[in-house]
């Protein structure tokens, strides 16, 4: 008996995870920011922001910390930022595109130069 409770435990611990994945909030810059500034503004603690919002405290001074450390940046002229993997990706293949445009480009060069000196070698 007490193996098939340990089992339906496990099988229900199981589920209330799937659940709590599936449901779980992301929230977007825009909202984060938002929830930084309202406790920034100090009109309520920290605890019952979070406790509104429905985060914990620690991400919450966690997405302080990345907010307060970029405007840092910013103020010091940094303007760079990390490429998104589609960012990547799209910026990988346009380089390919452009280098394969320049071995055409190169190859036809030659071509023309061979035809113009008549002899199939060239001087450069």
């Amino acid at each position: 008996m007490n193996k098939k409770s340990g089992t339906s435990k496990a099988a229900a611990d199981k589920l209330v995870k799937t659940i709590r994945r599936k449901t779980r909030h992301t929230y977007s810059s825009e909202e984060k920011i938002r929830i930084v500034l309202a406790g920034l503004r100090g009109e309520e603690t920290i605890s019952v922001l979070c406790r509104r919002e429905g985060i914990s405290e620690s991400l919450y001074y966690s997405w302080s910390k990345e907010f307060l450390e970029a405007g840092k940046r910013r103020l010091a002229g940094d303007t760079a930022r990390q490429a998104t993997p589609p960012e990547v990706k799209d910026l990988r293949s346009e380089a390919t595109a452009l280098k394969e445009c320049v071995a055409d480009l190169t190859l036809e060069n030659r071509l023309l130069k061979k035809s113009m000196t008549g002899a199939g070698e060239f001087e450069e």
